[in-house]
């Protein structure tokens, strides 16, 4: 298999999986397409222990078909005591990890609604939470969001150990790479480049510096059962590709 047979989308896929490695038995709560697939593929490869939902009330198994039920008290008790990982998208993101999907513009008259708040604020105080984004560019990776609903390292810090005990941001994953918070102070870092994709291409697309450390390694190739599984299993109609082209 060589590089060129896997696409940009696939390569998403696999980082999107990679957010849920080593998390042992936590709710997996996926926001998208591509994360979507990226949860069940860490289940039915690395991360068995994983639990998946149908968005609602119940826990389903890999086909899809439900396991147990999951009340609402239960799943409260996985929200606020770290035994869930979201992966969430977002409109703006910025250098510590502070999200917006509330508005653009000044919030007391703003130039574009977008969804709200939401529970952005519960999730990234009391569990993990990961961001994808289809399509990077300066109008989403900012120096500054215009409002926050998800909460980053500089503002839980800031807020004392209350915010801090179950804060945690793993990584984002873009249509042009990876990234953690492991630069200075807990901003972004370039954790890697989808192939195809430069070190350049990402810093044009990023309004603010990210830190780099050293020479910036590929996302890593799906091993041959995992691209199986991802092109006959997971997603056979390609759904993947008209989320991320390239």
């Amino acid at each position: 298999m060589t590089i060129a047979t896997i696409t940009r989308a696939e390569y998403c896929v696999i980082a999107c999986a990679e957010a849920w490695r080593d998390n042992g038995e936590v709710l997996a709560s996926p926001m998208g397409l591509i994360p979507s697939f990226g949860a069940r593929l860490a289940k039915r490869t690395f991360s068995p222990d994983l639990l998946l939902t149908d968005g609602e009330a119940m826990l389903v198994g890999l086909d899809g078909s439900a396991e147990g039920w999951l009340p609402y008290r239960r799943h409260l008790t996985m929200v606020t005591g770290g035994r869930r990982h979201v992966m969430m998208g977002a409109s703006q993101i910025d250098r510590f990890g502070n999200q917006n999907i509330s508005c653009i513009g000044d919030w007391a008259q703003p130039a574009r609604q977008l969804l709200g708040v939401r529970g952005a604020p519960v999730n990234t105080l009391n569990n993990p939470v990961s961001y994808w984004i289809p399509k990077h560019s300066t109008r989403v990776f900012v120096e500054r969001v215009d409002m926050v609903s998800g909460v980053g390292y500089d503002r839980a810090e800031a807020a004392g150990p209350s915010a801090t005990r179950y804060h945690r941001l793993p990584r984002v994953v873009s249509d042009l790479g990876v990234f953690d918070f492991t630069g200075p102070g807990h901003s972004m870092r370039l954790a890697s480049v989808h192939p195809g994709v430069t070190v350049d291409q990402v810093r044009e697309a990023t309004g603010f510096e990210l830190a780099i450390a050293g020479e910036v390694p590929y996302t890593r190739e799906p091993t041959p059962e995992e691209l199986r599984l991802i092109r006959e299993v997971i997603d056979p109609k390609g759904l993947r590709d008209r989320e991320v082209r390239g």
